[in-house]
């Protein structure tokens, strides 16, 4: 059995003295979509800045069999791990393309010449941004920013895609947009740790699943096997599920 590109075992993290994270175990295969759902306030976004080396944290991280708990931020993105955050964090007053060229830091620091043709790559997954290269980041609507903020994290050529609340905000005809993208980029072989409040449309583009409650993981398992837990419809898909 190959190892998981990404490990977590006994992860304890938070803000000064309040630990919001309880000794977290999640895993993630090569090319896999696992996805943590949960209410307001379950220390998602936590999990994700502690695996960006944002906030510090205690326990073990190993990515690609290598424990990375002491690297900077800067290290780890260098070893493949990106991060949308749920604020996306775009240089507004700079036009998309900027942006974008932004997001190859990476790949210019490896050396790599054909890092402008991610550009087109990006461009084709969301012919909206190609058609906005010039206009300033700020001026986008909310789905387009979201796009950007996904498309400059693809700059980079990741192996992990972390996505923080990526539906947050936005009409649902962009919400199944966004999660087309999702499904689209499992087909390239990014593995894509998906973080969102929205459980019904997570857990069908997921392969696995974990429910966070409280800093603590109170469920895992298939995503399509959570999707008819009665535990997680009745909590986070609602009674019309449960009849449908």
């Amino acid at each position: 059995m190959t190892s998981p590109l990404l490990r977590i075992h006994g992860l304890h993290a938070g803000y000064g003295r309040a630990e919001v994270l309880h000794g977290i175990d999640l895993q993630a295969g090569q090319g896999s979509v696992v996805t943590v759902i949960g209410p307001n306030g379950a220390g998602k976004s936590t999990l994700l800045n502690s695996l960006m080396g944002v906030l510090p944290s205690k326990g073990t991280i190993e990515f690609k069999g290598q424990p990375v708990n002491g690297l900077s931020l800067e290290e780890r993105v260098m070893l493949g791990i990106a991060l949308v955050p749920e604020k996306r964090e775009l240089f507004g007053t700079m036009p998309v393309e900027d942006n974008l060229v932004l997001g190859a830091f990476r790949q210019v620091r490896l050396r790599n010449r054909q890092w402008r043709d991610r550009i087109d790559e990006v461009y084709t997954l969301f012919p909206r941004l190609k058609e906005r290269r010039a206009q300033l980041a700020g001026t986008l609507s909310g789905g387009e920013r979201q796009m950007l903020a996904v498309g400059r994290a693809l700059m980079s050529r990741p192996t992990l895609l972390m996505l923080d609340e990526p539906s947050l905000g936005l009409a649902p005809l962009v919400v199944q947009e966004i999660f087309r993208t999702v499904e689209a980029l499992r087909a390239t072989g990014v593995t894509i740790l998906l973080v969102e409040q929205n459980a019904r449309a997570a857990l069908e583009v997921a392969d696995h699943g974990y429910v966070l409650e409280m800093g603590s993981v109170s469920l895992e398992g298939e995503a399509k096997k959570l999707a008819v837990d009665s535990r997680v419809i009745d909590t986070y898909l609602g009674a019309a599920r449960k009849a449908a």
